[in-house]
């Protein structure tokens, strides 16, 4: 059983009963990210979700550990592009201690000035660690160049620059004009009692207002079909390369999923088969899809050697070309349909990803989309309209493409036609 309901402030609460499970999962989802910021302000959504555990007028960090952890459960939080999120997952009998602290947290988090010169520190090393992972640094590098100039550039956790920058007063007044009510969903799945549940969430969160709203509206990317090559000396070389998307509320997004089923999001897609299984040019190679509220991208990743780089882009981009030259057969439409059914219900089955899709849902439609209702779409999904998609996704007829890793005397060309 499902249900909906708006606070008094325009906090909306959505909520999942389900049988047979012991826990809960809640999340306070806030739909402010990183594409939200200001470019001084790069870093901030991330860096603020990381201050609201750092002590409140009741509890200090530590204690705020402690008590989630003497009940046996899980608090945390993450930043994307678009949204921040604040999440508890406990036992059936402790879902008003996770209300509680989630509460306290939002509510009354002190963001001490010492506490800000501690983070400032964490969050470097995160950054550092990110650009230790050159599967992550090829992606971030890969967004700054094809969406070059738009706030979703630039990377979540923002620069060293900017987080040393950082100070109370900055953090206080962007939340003071972000966090609109209007903007926030808390989300739950699991074992409760909806009446009491709901009291709950209005008694702790009903009062919330944000004193000074007012944020940048987002405008739409425009991808740049761009070849980059950064040499850094690396065992691998990393590529990534991306065709123009879809918006994540577009009606072919089905469509869209199934075509990424069948290029590289599975071991038995094509790019998976081609060039790891026939010919063991890489261990890994995958097609993924980013989709926003007014944009996106389709993405492709390989690592290899770096006297293959060349070889495995040509196979790549040959596969892209496929698409549109010969399109899908039968068979894979229907394999690649029921993968993404099967992996959608095995995916349901925990209290925290039922809870994620209500928030997400309600965050992009504004209802719920059951499980049935997603599965019979995707099973609706025809080979003429996954070609309609990848004529899309080629419009313009240019790929974008980044390299990272050893170079040698490698020649890459400025454009890549998939004419």
């Amino acid at each position: 059983m499902t249900q909906r309901l708006v606070l008094d402030n325009g906090i909306r609460v959505v909520a999942e009963r389900m049988t047979g499970v012991k826990s809960i999962s809640i999340g306070l989802w806030v739909a402010i990210g990183s594409r939200d910021e200001t470019p001084d302000e790069q870093g901030i959504s991330h860096f603020l979700e990381h201050m609201f555990f750092k002590g409140t007028e009741r509890r200090s960090a530590q204690e705020i550990a402690r008590k989630i952890d003497t009940i046996g459960g899980e608090i945390n939080a993450f930043t994307s592009r678009e949204t921040t999120t604040f999440y508890a997952r406990v036992l059936d009998d402790h879902l008003h201690h996770a209300v509680d602290i989630l509460s306290d947290n939002f509510h009354h988090s002190l963001f001490d000035s010492r506490e800000i010169a501690k983070e400032k520190e964490v969050v470097t090393e995160e950054i550092k660690m990110a650009e230790d992972d050159p599967e992550d640094l090829v992606h971030e590098l890969h967004l700054m160049e094809v969406w070059k100039g738009h706030p979703l550039s630039r990377p979540i956790l923002g620069t060293r620059e900017t987080v040393s920058s950082m100070t109370r007063k900055g953090i206080v007044h962007f939340l003071a004009r972000t966090y609109d009510p209007k903007r926030i969903v808390i989300s739950v799945a699991g074992h409760f009692e909806m009446a009491s549940l709901l009291k709950l969430i209005a008694k702790s969160f009903e009062n919330y207002v944000c004193p000074q709203i007012h944020w940048v509206p987002r405008k739409p990317p425009l991808m740049r079909p761009s070849v980059q090559a950064v040499a850094r000396n690396l065992e691998q070389t990393h590529l990534c390369w991306s065709l123009q998307g879809l918006p994540d509320t577009h009606p072919d997004r089905y469509a869209l999923h199934v075509l990424n089923a069948i290029v590289g999001g599975s071991v038995s897609s094509r790019l998976f088969q081609e060039i790891r299984e026939r010919r063991g040019f890489v261990y890994s190679i995958y097609s993924s899809i980013i989709a926003y509220q007014d944009g996106g991208l389709m993405t492709f990743y390989a690592a290899t050697r770096p006297q293959n780089m060349l070889k495995v882009s040509d196979l790549v981009v040959k596969e892209i070309k496929g698409l549109k030259k010969k399109g899908i057969d039968a068979i894979e439409l229907e394999e690649a349909k029921n993968h993404i059914k099967g992996s959608m219900m095995l995916g349901m089955e925990s209290t925290q990803s039922r809870m994620s899709k209500l928030a997400q849902n309600e965050l992009r439609f504004g209802r719920d989309y059951s499980l049935n209702e997603v599965l019979r779409e995707v099973s609706r999904v025809s080979k003429r309209q996954v070609h309609r998609v990848v004529e899309q996704l080629m419009e313009d007829g240019c790929l974008a493409m980044t390299v990272l890793g050893n170079l040698g005397q490698n020649k890459f060309p400025e454009k890549i036609s998939l004419a």
